[in-house]
């Protein structure tokens, strides 16, 4: 029989607090915000908002994808814990559906800063879009999740939150393995959408979820 062998998450320096703490010196409160399930096929997008104190230490925060399941899980309570605040912001499928994966991002972004129980001063964002459009004053920075510290810990939250939201699906939709694939293109995924279709979770929108929805032509 083959043998899989589980692929390790590539090691990594810890992110920096440089920008936070440019920020921070003149007393602007910066919170880090970064999104999760932008290119899943199926399920909510999710944004995780986070402001940490600049005078504490903080330990083992890398982006959200340099970490196993379990680590990520750890430093999720831990940043929970440490952090002097936290949010989360959900866009479901349906008002996904309804909105386009743009304003869905802003959507998403803006509840996780509202969530906040300290509103920031400033968003640094990981990317290169400041999908905010104005809302909050942003600095967009790219590979942000790899390169500020607040940004990581956003990260880790946001998939925490929603990895934990897609396992409770799973339970309503077991045949599409969303326990595994939390809804992005994998191979079971394909296959099972192949096998049953889209379910009410699928984003309507995306290329292979509306080839498989369009009529088949009879001859």
């Amino acid at each position: 029989m083959p043998v899989t062998i589980r692929k390790q998450p590539r090691r990594s320096k810890a992110p920096g607090r440089e920008r936070e703490r440019h920020w921070s010196r003149t007393d602007v409160v910066v919170c880090g915000v970064d999104e999760v399930g932008r290119g899943a096929w199926a399920g909510p997008l999710v944004a995780g908002a986070v402001i940490l104190d600049p005078e504490s230490r903080f330990h083992g925060i890398r982006d959200s994808k340099l970490l196993l399941k379990a680590d990520r899980e750890r430093i999720a309570a831990y940043v929970r814990r440490r952090a002097m605040a936290v949010g989360v912001g959900t866009v479901g499928i349906d008002e996904f559906n309804r909105l386009g994966l743009s304003r869905a991002l802003r959507e998403a972004g803006s509840r996780a800063v509202a969530a906040l129980d300290a509103g920031p001063d400033r968003v640094l964002l990981d990317g290169r879009h400041d999908y905010f459009a104005g809302a909050h004053p942003c600095e967009t920075i790219i590979k942000g999740d790899l390169t500020e510290l607040c940004i990581a810990a956003a990260s880790v939250v946001a998939k925490v939150h929603r990895d934990g939201l897609m396992r409770d699906l799973a339970e309503e939709y077991p045949e599409y393995g969303f326990h595994r694939n939390v809804g992005y293109g994998t191979l079971d995924h394909q296959r099972a959408l192949r096998e049953h279709g889209p379910c009410d979770l699928h984003r309507r929108a995306w290329a292979p979820i509306a080839k498989l929805l369009q009529p088949k032509l009879t001859v």
